[in-house]
């Protein structure tokens, strides 16, 4: 049996002495109209996809955790600084850091600070004074907006004009007691000269205007000052280090 059923039809016919007929197909589908079929369905679905497909491919979708500008809200930042860089004569200042100062001395409850750099420069300065028998004394220091906000109302109140309180003492934001670098000097044996012109007829005004320079010391409103300032003997800047001299000749020509 098994010999037979491997002989093709067309083979055993023939050796029958007959003409070889069509054999039928076995029963079931060929593997290759399966594939044509298969190809043709994809070639269907390409075409559809092809004509159906947007012009411009879609744009990306953002975060879901970003929100999108809104542009009917104005925006709240704060705008730039409008303050001048001088106001009657004075120029603006910020507060030195807090971190950047040291005490200098304390004298019945009042503390005067400087920059680490000028209290340093005004000890060594002091040290040499009183070499020579003077006895120089920090009379004020460093002062914030809000001290000096005070002061300047005080002198308004009792001068009325505030052109002529500005030659005594600067707006706030524009004094240099704001940068660290300025203090107001005295005698420590006339007290009663500090913070007056007074101040030019003792022995420590002599002795700093000859030797203050030494130590990085300049004063900063002589007589006749550019800045229309009046003039205040006791009151002198450390310009001895390139911070210090930017801070105050930034905007001189």
């Amino acid at each position: 049996m098994k010999d037979f059923q491997e002989i093709p039809v067309a083979r055993r016919e023939a050796s029958a002495g007959q003409t070889p007929r069509r054999t039928a197909a076995k029963k079931g589908t060929s593997p290759l109209i399966w594939i044509g079929l298969g190809v043709g369905i994809a070639g269907i679905a390409l075409g559809f996809f092809l004509t159906s497909a947007p012009s411009t491919p879609p744009t990306a979708s953002a975060p879901s955790n970003v929100t999108a500008p809104d542009p009917t809200v104005t925006s709240t930042a704060a705008p730039s600084t409008s303050e001048p860089d001088t106001l009657l004569g004075h120029h603006r200042y910020a507060d030195a850091p807090l971190s950047s100062l040291t005490v200098v001395s304390r004298t019945k409850g009042k503390v005067v600070m400087l920059r680490v750099v000028a209290a340093e420069k005004f000890f060594e300065m002091q040290r040499a004074a009183a070499r020579d028998g003077i006895d120089l004394v920090a009379v004020s220091g460093f002062r914030d907006k809000a001290y000096q906000q005070g002061l300047f109302d005080r002198n308004l109140g009792k001068m009325g004009q505030a052109m002529e309180v500005t030659k005594v003492s600067a707006p706030p934001g524009y004094s240099e007691h704001h940068t660290g670098y300025a203090l107001d000097v005295g005698d420590g044996g006339q007290p009663e000269t500090h913070v007056e012109t007074t101040f030019e007829q003792t022995r420590a005004f002599e002795w700093l205007q000859s030797n203050a320079g030494r130590f990085g010391f300049e004063m900063s409103f002589p007589k006749d000052n550019k800045q229309g300032v009046s003039y205040e003997p006791w009151h002198w800047r450390f310009i001895g280090d390139p911070e210090s001299l930017e801070t105050f000749y930034r905007n001189s020509p």
